[in-house]
């Protein structure tokens, strides 16, 4: 049971990690990872591959970096670290696979930019199942700490 202490204890910054967390992560899903998801097959065809993995290779690290990423950020679960594929993912698409785009050509992906790189600044927040999670697994716990000491300011930069 959720107590009314629990929401009342919540800034407003977590309520705007919530929010960017839930939709920019359906975004990503609903609008890229699905569709590459659900028609795999045609995708095989269309997919660039800027480091000459092979596209099945290519087209596996997007689906994972737009299926199972977002999905873990929703939930508040490692969202600074499920961040880093989405980043790496968005911006090889943006300077190597679309270096021709305009500004306006490429708002969109240039917006998840600024969402994702947000959440990896910011976190997930305390309305997160990460959250919860590191009071109860070690591992989590670490892996948490480790990215907030990675991403604090250095002192005397």
């Amino acid at each position: 049971m959720i107590s009314t202490s629990t929401f009342s204890s919540n800034t407003p910054a977590d309520w705007a990690l919530l929010w960017l967390r839930i939709t920019g992560a359906a975004l990503l899903l609903c609008v890229h990872g699905l569709p590459k998801l659900l028609n795999f097959q045609h995708e095989l065809g269309l997919i660039e591959d800027p480091f000459g993995l092979g596209a099945h290779l290519t087209l596996m690290l997007a689906i994972f970096a737009e299926v199972f990423c977002p999905l873990l950020i929703a939930f508040g679960v490692l969202t600074r670290l499920a961040s880093l594929p989405i980043l790496f993912l968005l911006l090889v698409s943006l300077v190597l696979v679309h270096p021709e785009w305009s500004l306006g050509e490429g708002q969109f992906a240039w917006l998840l930019v600024i969402v994702f790189g947000a959440l990896l600044i910011g976190g997930a927040g305390r309305l997160a199942l990460g959250e919860r999670l590191t009071r109860r697994y070690v591992f989590m716990s670490r892996v948490t700490r480790l990215f907030a000491k990675w991403l604090q300011p250095r002192s005397g930069s």
